[in-house]
């Protein structure tokens, strides 16, 4: 009886086959899979893998680019009864050493030119591209049948992006996802005849549960590229093949930028989503006049609720630019104080959550678990406030709240006045020590404009935000660090110059 009941990652796909089994599921380069061919290769991994002596619960690396074949390895795990932990394929050293020791991994998937950075004591399996890969020895290889996993087993440990401390790895169920995908397919009006792009990292969550395997879901076209290629994305949009997108602000930026924005054909676009870290308004606006008819979702959330929390609308922008929307289907949220008190509407709180979308607590980090599940909600350790409608704005992470002089101050309104002045490409405003001030409000700019001055852009600050919360001293940089969904890594620039104003 009770396996009648489950509902598990890899059945998402299964269902998909079966109910369409000829459509494309699948493009990857040359490639292209219908739902049945995918599924079935699904099932040939699955075994190959539990042919490498993994017993169900073993962990199971991903260091990998994307590929079709990354897909079929996530699917696989999760038909075998093994957790997946999906790693940056930007990490080296000890960053990539940390996780794979930490979550006890196994095995990892891996492609050939990454091969080399993995430990040498970790067995590793290639992907693609090498006769003895995954891919390649799916042809030779039987269907799994043996028992699948359960809904409260874990499918994944999803490793926090680490922009302030160590990566922590949270521990995802099958339940909590396939939950998730049913939030993100309500929310953001994900339809079989779709054709999305899929062009961010599938190790970052957002673009593997929000949009990849909620669109496995409904039965869509799905195209995978192996990271966002502006000429690539627009020769998609313009030939019909796609019609859907999720970037961070920062490719939305470099699309609107791209000189064949402005002369291509791109009325086939019809969905504009993003997330992953916060859209400047002024940033926004432009798109938005750019490209009236595009609908744009704006999606929050975090790794520990799977990690899709909040959307704004299309239809819901107008007037709150700057909100992240309102709860999805499976998502309850509020907002309390330093004492774990519900504030009023209008007054800025912690958000917390309740939730079945939520992972199961910090793979071997007891205490960090404890503190995150506090009074039967999770505290997401972002600050933000709610209107009477119910809708939510986020102010800061907690840990990026500035101190300046007894006030607190928060780093988005500060980064939103410098985003309107024309000559600043990119900002980030971090604390930095300071014997006045405690922590001095500062900008760390990426200039458009190589003549804008410190002295031009703190008067413009101070135009439109009260002195207290203007930057006290602007750095000039030629990047900002980020991460590979595209979030500023503050605690770096942090770091940095930290030791730069006494």
């Amino acid at each position: 009886m009770t396996g009648v009941r489950e509902s598990t990652v890899d059945a998402v796909l299964s269902r998909s086959a079966r109910r369409t089994p000829r459509r494309t599921a699948l493009h990857y380069g040359e490639r292209s899979w219908t739902y049945e061919e995918l599924d079935d290769a699904v099932s040939r991994a699955a075994r190959v893998l539990r042919d490498h002596a993994l017993a169900p619960g073993e962990r199971v690396g991903a260091y990998a680019h994307n590929s079709d074949a990354y897909l079929i390895g996530f699917l696989a795990c999760a038909r075998a009864g093994l957790v997946h932990v999906p790693v940056n394929q930007n990490l080296t050293g000890d960053d990539l050493t940390y996780i794979l020791r930490q979550s006890g991994s196994s095995l990892v998937l891996t492609d050939p030119d990454l091969a080399e950075r993995l430990p040498a004591d970790l067995p590793a399996l290639p992907l693609r591209d090498t006769d003895g890969s995954l891919l390649a020895r799916l042809a030779a290889s039987p269907a799994y049948e043996g028992q699948g996993p359960r809904g409260d087993d874990l499918a994944q440990l999803l490793y926090t992006s680490g922009t302030t401390a160590r990566p922590k790895g949270a521990m995802m169920s099958h339940r909590a996802l396939v939950h998730e995908y049913a939030s993100a397919i309500t929310a953001l009006d994900l339809k079989e005849g779709d054709k999305p792009v899929h062009s961010l990292p599938l190790y970052h969550s957002a673009q593997m549960h929000v949009f990849l395997m909620p669109y496995l879901a409904v039965g869509a076209e799905n195209t995978v590229l192996d990271a966002p290629d502006a000429e690539r994305i627009l020769d998609l949009v313009e030939t019909g093949r796609a019609d859907s997108l999720f970037a961070p602000p920062t490719v939305w930026i470099g699309l609107a930028n791209h000189p064949g924005f402005a002369t291509r054909d791109l009325g086939a676009l019809r969905k504009a989503y993003y997330g992953a870290s916060a859209m400047p308004v002024p940033v926004l606006e432009r798109l938005r006049s750019t490209l009236p008819g595009l609908g744009f979702y704006n999606c929050f959330g975090q790794s520990e609720i799977g990690p899709l929390a909040t959307v704004l609308g299309p239809d819901e922008h107008e007037g709150r630019m700057d909100s992240c929307g309102r709860p999805v289907l499976f998502v309850e949220a509020r907002l309390v104080d330093e004492h774990g008190r519900e504030v009023r509407d209008g007054s800025r709180g912690e958000v917390v959550y309740r939730s079945p979308q939520l992972c199961d607590g910090y793979w071997d980090k007891p205490e960090e678990t404890a503190e995150a599940f506090r009074d039967g909600w999770f505290h997401s350790g972002d600050l933000a406030v709610r209107d009477a409608e119910g809708y939510f704005t986020v102010v800061d992470r907690v840990k990026d709240v500035i101190n300046s002089g007894g006030v607190l101050v928060a780093s988005r309104q500060v980064e939103d006045a410098l985003y309107a002045h024309a000559g600043v490409a990119e900002a980030a405003v971090i604390g930095l020590p300071d014997e006045r001030w405690i922590e001095a409000v500062t900008a760390v700019v990426v200039r458009k404009d190589a003549e804008l001055s410190e002295a031009e852009l703190i008067a413009h600050a101070r135009e439109r935000l009260a002195h207290f919360k203007a930057p006290k001293r602007v750095l000039f940089v030629h990047e900002l660090p980020r991460n590979a969904s595209g979030k500023i890594l503050k605690r770096e620039l942090r770091d940095r110059f930290g030791d730069g104003i006494m």
